[in-house]
């Protein structure tokens, strides 16, 4: 039998539990990510169930406890995004979000950049998706493109940090930074992240960690990380993203030995200190798009 499927539009007024269901539903697989992405091993420089990469504030247990606390305001986030809601409530939330994260981690970073943007894929996914009986939520329309026309103006005009980390390496390096990426609909995440990961699925069918691994890569190999910049300047995010692009040249997760390449690239970047957080938050970001708008959710 054919699963029916009800249509989530800003326009249809859902009954509260309905609407309360599918808020869960995307908030679960936005926490899923967050986990599959802490699985992925070995990725150059970022904490793991392995190791620590080149964090010493930071663990696997602490990163589950954050993703864990950040859950039901995933679900926040995507019951706003179910009406027309403006940029000041999702705000509003993550602010919220953030507090209780710092307030779990005790004052750690954890998830900052992922509240951020999966919380604004969690409202756009609230905004146009679809259910079916078994629990499975597909988007019935891009959700990068759902941010960029509801809330990219707002996200280009909103406050900015003048004294961050983030927005000094922005002033000194000219990249382009989380709003930006946001504010045009992710193509990050739509032009290298959903891309590679689909093709290093076929690449390594029969290795579920292969995928997301090559995905970092690939995104490290693209992506002007404002955390590799902060940690190590032009010359260490030059590093970091000529190291990835010789693991993919070299044939990626496609090859035998891609394991070993791979951890002595992670290597590479301890002994730098190099973490490209940017690229995590957008291979866990990657992850959500793909298990909402491809219907199959991540386990």
């Amino acid at each position: 039998m054919t699963a029916t499927r009800v249509a989530i539009t800003p326009h249809v007024p859902l009954r509260r539990r309905d609407r309360d269901l599918l808020a869960e539903l995307i908030a679960i697989q936005a926490h899923r990510a967050l986990l599959h992405e802490l699985a992925a091993w070995p990725k150059p420089g970022l904490v793991s169930h392995v190791d620590n990469g080149s964090h010493r504030d930071m663990n696997a247990a602490l990163l589950r406890t954050s993703a864990e606390v950040l859950r039901p305001f995933f679900a926040e986030l995507a019951c706003a995004g179910q009406g027309l809601t403006g940029m000041n409530r999702l705000r509003a939330i993550g602010l919220r979000a953030e507090a209780a994260m710092l307030r779990a981690t005790g004052g750690i970073n954890t998830h900052r950049g992922a509240i951020f943007g999966l919380g604004l894929l969690c409202a756009a996914a609230g905004t146009a998706a679809s259910t079916s009986r078994g629990g499975a939520v597909l988007a019935t329309s891009p959700l990068g493109s759902i941010v960029a026309r509801r809330w990219g103006d707002d996200i280009r005009r909103g406050p900015i940090p003048l004294f961050s980390h983030g927005s000094a390496v922005l002033r000194q390096h000219g990249a382009r930074g989380a709003r930006a990426e946001a504010a045009d609909g992710f193509p990050s995440v739509y032009d290298i992240g959903l891309p590679t990961l689909r093709l290093a699925r076929a690449l390594a069918p029969y290795d579920a960690a292969a995928a997301p691994v090559q995905t970092c890569f690939a995104l490290i190999a693209a992506v002007r990380d404002i955390n590799l910049l902060h940690r190590g300047g032009a010359e260490g995010a030059r590093f970091a993203a000529d190291a990835a692009a010789n693991f993919l040249s070299a044939g990626g997760v496609g090859a035998p030995d891609w394991r070993a390449r791979a951890t002595a690239v992670h290597a590479g970047f301890v002994a730098r200190n190099l973490s490209p957080g940017g690229c995590a938050d957008l291979l866990a970001m990657t992850l959500l798009v793909d298990a909402l708008e491809s219907g199959t959710a991540l386990p």
